[in-house]
């Protein structure tokens, strides 16, 4: 006979003497991580080889301490690394829609900014001045009267060889033409051109070509004169601007010596400067056309000498650490704004703004990869500028308009970052699977476990971990007996006596809610009976459907049998999820047998109702059958196994045992004792199997017991590989331990038989029958006659067929 577990089995408790203080606030600060000894290594692996592709995917379920455990590594790590470079953007006069990208020591971009709008306000000041100045004037003057005396030399010395030759010089719409005169000045007409003789025309003529050809001389002279002046004028004016800003450019030009890209770009200022002078000249405000109409005076800008200061490092401390909570495209590549005027959206390289892999660039960003792909271009744009090691700044949606558009092309910055990734097992093994880019550019596994060892070091730890907690917000300090009970609720949330959760998040809710529980009592320290109320209430605030699903099987609604024997009948246990919340629930389950040769009927497969993992349990099942009763003859049987008001699908193999017991019951006859519950999987050599949600499933049906009474005839049956698992609540060890309930573990399916029927389940003999007064005779017994009912009913068909063919050939 199987002997029940005791109270010790039940519930491991946490030895209060080996915590070596008597409240939290005796302990130092926790440091490091509790229970990851395999991340940690991988994390290390990670982050000190830089070779391409070695970037991190931190794994595992939600509360494990993945985000503190990176933030904590990288805080420390990253200062022992230098502070990378200053990035900022400047004005490409060669090509204006590539903005040049320049990189300076960190601290230097912020004080290149600075410089090159000093600069600028000394630019708008100086030239303007230059140019209004006597001294501008006088030379200016002095160029233009020296152009005018000569223009002038050119034409009087013309004008009087025309006079003396009888010509003079007109001007007409098609410029200055020599015309013959009359002696009394007015010009000879074309009549009267007409009526002089030929020679005299002639003579006209030859000398009017030979002064037209002087005065086109003239006037090609007059003309290089003129571009002469403009360029000197031009020249004039650079002088006198490279006298006033020029030294300002050569300061700079020193200053920034070490960087050849800054003294190209200054020299490119330079030049752009001396080139559009006019735009620093003052100008004078129209009047407008109509007295009501006031024209908006345009005012030149400047923009194109300033400094787009991308990312500065100044305050930087060793390398930076970036943690991007909304990875979206524009916040992880940047982005090019647009500011509108008259209606119009514009934009220049002065409003392009640095992303958070500008930021991190040098050091480390983590980003949560759930977020990652949940926003549209952010993970191929991600892979693309780690494979390319260059950060690029574009509109991501240009290549789906209908129209393009002129579009600025920065240039493209060098990308030297650590990429780590947070996420869950289900999405790095997805991705791991299904993109075979990933796994080039993602080779470092960090996979954080949810449960760790239960060794007297992690007990320390925990306690180091809830006097953590409590310092930093300001909680209630902790005895002896508060914490030992939180190490107990680490147990339970692992199903497992010899291992702790290392889902920290839900460890610091008990904490929290402990806490308030204490100073609602008035209590200066938290105790084991706060923490044990912070366990009830939250169960309570969570538990009204099982409460429901209690009072509709007390009402009768949902039928569940907790005394008497029935044949063919058990309650099995399941576990309901709701996410927040599980328990288990009791449920019948039923086999009814007759005389055929179907087999065993799964209903819920019949109906589509069962899941992949139940079918092939039955048809482990049934194999069993076959090789526990028909290893000398065949049997014939048909069968019929159901779970009753379960309207859902059944997926799982922890009712096999309750299934095979039910069925068993109906061959052979003998009833079941309806005051167990039973729940384990089984193999094809009847070994018990384990299971999971073993607490929840015991404490569900012991629920409904005491609900109807505990009469000390109550229990479950379950798989002893599963007593490990046991960390029952303590109103069940209570019930245990005063005899009012009980747990029977088995090993074998047929140790279950005798606890339900009270009689042997008994083996084989060597003649290949089993004792009388056993189950297993009566289930012989029934399949021998039920294999016999099988014969006599094909025996009398076949007599009537013969008959029947008889009585047809004496017709004939």
């Amino acid at each position: 006979m199987v002997k029940s577990l005791g109270v010790d089995e039940l519930y491991r408790c946490c030895d209060e003497t080996v915590l070596s203080f008597m409240t939290t606030d005796d302990l130092p600060p926790l440091e490091g991580t509790i229970g990851q000894t395999r991340a940690l290594d991988a994390i290390d692996f990670g982050l000190s080889l830089y070779s391409y592709g070695f970037n991190i995917f931190l794994l595992g379920e939600n509360g494990t301490g993945r985000k503190s455990t990176i933030k904590s590594i990288l805080e420390k790590k990253s200062l022992a690394k230098p502070v990378p470079s200053d990035w900022c953007y400047v004005f490409n006069f060669k090509s204006p829609d590539t903005p040049l990208a320049v990189s300076l020591k960190p601290g230097q971009a912020s004080t290149f900014h600075k410089d090159m709008d000093e600069l600028i306000t000394s630019l708008r000041v100086e030239i303007p001045k230059v140019f209004e100045s006597k001294e501008y004037e006088k030379q200016k003057n002095r160029i233009a009267e020296e152009f005018q005396k000569n223009q002038k030399v050119l034409f009087n010395g013309l004008e009087e060889e025309a006079q003396a030759k009888g010509f003079a010089i007109r001007k007409t719409v098609s410029g200055l033409v020599i015309v013959p005169v009359k002696k009394t000045g007015e010009p000879l007409t074309e009549e009267e051109f007409e009526t002089l003789d030929a020679d005299t025309r002639k003579k006209i003529e030859e000398i009017g070509k030979l002064l037209q050809d002087k005065l086109d001389d003239v006037v090609r002279a007059v003309r290089e004169g003129e571009k002469l002046l403009k360029e000197r004028l031009l020249k004039l004016e650079r002088e006198a601007a490279l006298a006033s800003v020029g030294h300002l450019i050569d300061d700079l030009k020193k200053k920034y010596g070490e960087n050849e890209k800054i003294v190209t770009y200054l020299e490119e200022v330079r030049e752009d400067i001396l080139g559009h002078l006019d735009d620093f000249k003052p100008t004078e405000e129209q009047a407008p056309p109509f007295p009501f109409m006031k024209t908006q005076k345009t005012e030149p800008t400047f923009t194109r000498y300033s400094v787009n200061l991308l990312v500065n490092n100044r305050d930087c401390k060793g390398a930076p650490c970036v943690f991007e909570s909304n990875p979206t495209y524009y916040n992880l590549f940047g982005s090019i704004e647009h500011k509108f005027q008259y209606g119009i959206a514009v934009t220049d390289f002065s409003l392009i703004k640095a992303g958070s892999l500008h930021r991190a660039n040098g050091g480390y960003i983590v980003i949560d990869v759930l977020d990652l792909l949940k926003n549209l271009f952010s993970y191929d744009a991600l892979k693309r500028c780690i494979r390319n090691k260059e950060i690029k700044i574009e509109d991501v949606w240009e290549q789906y308009r209908l129209i393009s558009t002129t579009a600025l092309k920065p240039e493209a910055i060098p990308l030297d970052v650590k990429v780590v990734l947070i996420g869950s097992p289900y999405l790095y093994y997805l991705m791991y699977n299904l993109d075979e880019e990933y796994r080039e550019l993602f080779k470092v596994k960090a996979d954080f476990d949810s449960r760790m060892e239960r060794t007297s070091e992690n007990l320390h730890r925990y306690s180091l971990f809830i006097a953590m907690v409590c310092k930093e917000e300001g909680l209630l300090p902790f005895d002896r007996s508060g914490v030992a009970r939180v190490v107990e609720f680490g147990s339970r949330l692992t199903d497992h006596q010899e291992k702790l959760t290392s889902r920290f998040s839900d460890v610091a809710d008990l904490v929290r809610e402990s806490t308030y529980w204490a100073r609602k009592a008035g209590s200066p320290l938290v105790k084991t009976e706060h923490v044990e109320q912070a366990m009830e209430k939250r169960v309570y605030r969570s538990n009204k459907i099982e409460e429901r699903l209690l009072e509709m099987t007390a009402e009768g609604s949902l039928i569940v049998d907790t005394s008497g024997e029935q044949v063919g009948q058990i309650n099995g246990l399941a576990v309901f999820s709701l996410g927040d919340y599980s328990f288990g629930r009791p449920s019948r389950i039923t086999a009814r047998t007759y005389t055929g040769k179907a087999g065993v009927i799964n209903i819920e497969r019949e109906t589509k109702m069962s899941g992949k993992v139940h079918e092939k349990a039955v048809l482990i099942l049934t194999n069993y059958l076959g090789s526990t009763y028909a290893a000398k003859k065949p049997i014939s049987l048909s069968a019929s196994i159901t779970f009753e008001q379960l309207y859902d699908m059944i997926e799982g193999d922890s009712a096999t045992c309750a299934e095979f017991y039910a069925l068993i019951s109906s061959i052979s006859g003998v009833p079941l004792k309806q005051h167990f519950a039973v729940t384990g999987s089984m193999d094809q050599n009847g070994v018990v199997q384990p299971i999971g949600g073993v607490n929840e499933k015991i404490e569900g049906f012991f629920e409904l017991c005491k609900l109807r009474g505990l009469d000390g005839g109550h229990g479950v049956i379950i798989p002893r590989r599963n007593v490990k698992n046991l960390m029952l609540k303590k109103e069940v060890v209570d019930a245990v331990r005063d005899g009012k309930f009980s747990i029977y573990p088995i090993d074998l399916i047929e140790e279950g038989i005798e606890i339900l029927t009270g009689l042997q389940a008994g083996r084989l003999g060597e003649d290949g029958t089993y004792p009388e007064g056993t189950v297993n005779h009566l289930v012989m017994k029934r399949l021998t006659e039920i294999s016999k009912a099988l014969k006599e009913k094909k025996g009398e068909k076949e007599e009537e067929d013969v008959s029947k063919k008889k009585e047809e050939n004496e017709t004939k």
